[in-house]
């Protein structure tokens, strides 16, 4: 689209809402004037205008936690952004992995469930050892015994999916998928990690169709 449909308010300025692009968590608000817009788009990274400092200021020039763009886009009334990014580490000045930590209002009602909160669960467990708590009990057992159950539950798959029984595979897949999330809170991996290296296949993947299709049309 081009730049000059967006409404750049009586300062030149337009709210920049930034997205992590991986989990969909907002990572801070800032904002842009038309050349820091430009800037991001042509380096392909989050670069800022400073209402402080009356500057423009490149995300990760100090700190190195850059933030590179996947996209912006704009609001129906073309006067604010939502840019997706995938970071290289915090976003938020404090360390934090968003500048929006501080809680104001959260319902009774439970949060909606997803792996991120399930493994924040998890190494909580693994540090607060929460009595009574079957995931504390495995963390006090060790490694040998989260292997352990590893591989029950990987065979416990393996049934069910031979059998053919839909239901029970599911089932069982999510009491494997918990067993593997407390396995990598053991050994220190994050679900970041895990996401970046299927990324990385899924490059190297698209990559290779490429090929074979060059391949094919020749």
């Amino acid at each position: 689209m081009n730049l000059d449909q967006l409404k750049f308010d009586k300062h030149g300025l337009i709210p920049a809402i930034v997205v992590d692009a991986a989990d969909g968590q907002v990572l801070t608000l800032a904002y842009m004037n038309r050349e820091s817009l430009e800037i991001s788009i042509a380096e392909g990274r989050t670069c800022f205008y400073s209402r402080s400092r009356q500057q423009l200021w490149r995300k990760g020039e100090t700190s190195g936690n850059v933030q590179h763009i996947v996209e912006i886009m704009a609001d129906c009334d073309m006067d604010a952004l939502v840019v997706r990014v995938n970071k290289e580490g915090p976003a938020c000045h404090t360390g934090s992995e968003s500048c929006f930590f501080n809680p104001v209002y959260r319902a009774e009602a439970p949060a909606p469930f997803s792996m991120d909160g399930l493994m924040t669960l998890i190494q909580g467990r693994k540090t607060e050892q929460k009595e009574g708590s079957y995931t504390t009990y495995l963390f006090q057992k060790g490694l040998d015994k989260i292997l352990k159950k590893v591989g029950e539950e990987s065979t416990e798959v393996i049934v069910a999916a031979k059998n053919e029984d839909k239901a029970e595979t599911v089932y069982e897949i999510a009491d494997l998928a918990y067993h593997v999330m407390v396995l990598m809170a053991q050994m220190g991996i994050s679900l970041k990690d895990v996401k970046d290296e299927l990324a990385s296949r899924h490059v190297i993947d698209h990559k290779v169709k490429q090929e074979k299709m060059g391949g094919t049309a020749k």
